[in-house]
């Protein structure tokens, strides 16, 4: 039975609604991800910026499981390489990569390169059915290591050392990523709003019945 206060993470990635959730447990709401319904469509992530994708991935989950869904896109832009991977982060090894073989493809393309600054960005869009959204944008900026540190977190994390704590995102503790990373900001800044967050979501969904008895007062 779901409850009244759910929010959809559309992901199956276990450790960023994990991340997600623990951000916004003192709340009032349900946080469940894709994991927790049947088979849905692939949402083709073909926007030109993250903002495009989050968006595009939020609007169409709420749409067809009928709940506010939160999407987050995020990448790595590396300097030396135009920005690269970009938009492509998850799938940069190529259709069906994993995180090995995307970070084996970014050390052989950094491979000889001196200059190694990059940045995380993170955008979360939050939809609901009817397709209004809010969006919450952030980035971090680190380093790209010559050889993976640390077997925490997700993604390029083991690749990416952030200097201020003198460690890897691969090697912190997840309280430790989520204070100072790109989602982790974006996320702080959803928390920091979420009362009056969950007043949008209350009077979207006071909107959504509206419209749904107007059409069935026509259509009789």
């Amino acid at each position: 039975m779901i409850g009244k206060n759910v929010i959809v993470v559309a992901t199956r990635n276990r450790g960023k609604s994990k991340e997600i959730r623990s951000f916004l447990e003192a709340f009032p709401v349900e946080i469940l991800d894709l994991n927790d319904f049947g088979p849905i469509p692939e949402v083709t992530e073909d926007g030109e910026t993250f903002e495009e994708n989050a968006y595009k991935k939020a609007a169409f989950t709420a749409k067809v499981l009928g709940l506010p869904a939160l999407a987050d896109d995020s990448g790595l832009e590396v300097e030396a390489l135009g920005g690269a991977p970009g938009v492509h982060s998850a799938r940069y090894a190529g259709p069906g990569a994993d995180d090995e073989s995307n970070n084996r493809k970014l050390l052989l393309n950094m491979r000889e390169i001196r200059e190694r600054s990059a940045r995380f960005c993170c955008v979360l869009s939050l939809a609901v059915p009817t397709g209004p959204a809010l969006t919450y944008t952030a980035t971090c900026d680190g380093i790209i290591l010559e050889e993976p540190r640390g077997s925490s977190g997700f993604g390029y994390d083991p690749l990416f050392y952030y200097p201020p704590m003198g460690k890897s995102f691969g090697e912190m503790t997840l309280e430790e990523k989520s204070r100072v990373s790109h989602r982790g900001k974006a996320l702080t800044e959803l928390k920091n709003e979420f009362p009056q967050v969950l007043r949008w979501l209350d009077q979207r969904a006071e909107e959504e019945k509206t419209l749904r008895g107007l059409k069935d007062i026509c259509a009789e």
